[in-house]
């Protein structure tokens, strides 16, 4: 008795798609960085000349590495591409690796509902717009005076924040999913293969 197989796979698609998109996302962000990073090195070897470091180098990369981790975690999790350490498992039967595989999908859904509830809370103390009563209902608590910015480029923190804060919804969506598909796995009796 599988829980709507279809649905899954239907599901399944479409998550795969946005997570892959997110990742590239990423992708690009993260070679962004890179190339902030050799630009500023290279400013900095010719201070001699008259170049310079790029203001605000550390604030962007900071910021981007935020937003690049965020992107990453949905895909990774739809891949099951975490970190795990199987020595012991290895030798275990099919059918208690699966459950096991499943029970892994349990805790880091309940983590990354964690994550997600902490960082929406974080992303209110950051945004100084919207009404109380909004704020109230929205569980933001109370707004803010000024808007927090970035020392030296004066980015507003709530902007990498919702960046980043979009990649966490998307963690926690994909890890709904890979909770329904890895008990259809169990119900199944067999384990995803990479």
């Amino acid at each position: 008795m599988l829980l709507a197989k279809s649905a899954e796979l239907r599901v399944g698609r479409w998550l795969e798609w946005v997570s892959r998109a997110f990742a590239y996302t990423g992708g690009v962000v993260l070679a962004g960085i890179a190339l902030v990073t050799v630009v500023s090195i290279i400013g900095r070897f010719f201070l001699f000349a008259g170049l310079g470091p790029i203001k605000g180098d550390y604030e962007i990369v900071e910021m981007g590495s935020a937003v690049a981790i965020f992107a990453f975690m949905p895909f990774a999790q739809f891949k099951r591409a975490h970190v795990v350490v199987d020595i012991f498992t290895l030798r275990l039967p099919q059918r208690f690796q699966t459950f096991l595989g499943f029970m892994g999908d349990v805790l880091i859904a309940l983590a990354s509902g964690v994550i997600l509830w902490r960082f929406w809370l974080g992303l209110a103390e950051k945004i100084p717009y919207g009404s109380e009563a909004l704020r109230t209902a929205l569980s933001m608590g109370y707004k803010p005076f000024f808007a927090e910015t970035t020392y030296e480029l004066s980015v507003p923190i709530w902007i990498p924040y919702s960046f980043a804060f979009v990649g966490a919804v998307l963690f926690f969506v994909v890890s709904l999913f890979t909770v329904w598909r890895s008990l259809n796995w169990t119900l199944e009796g067999r384990e995803y293969q990479p």
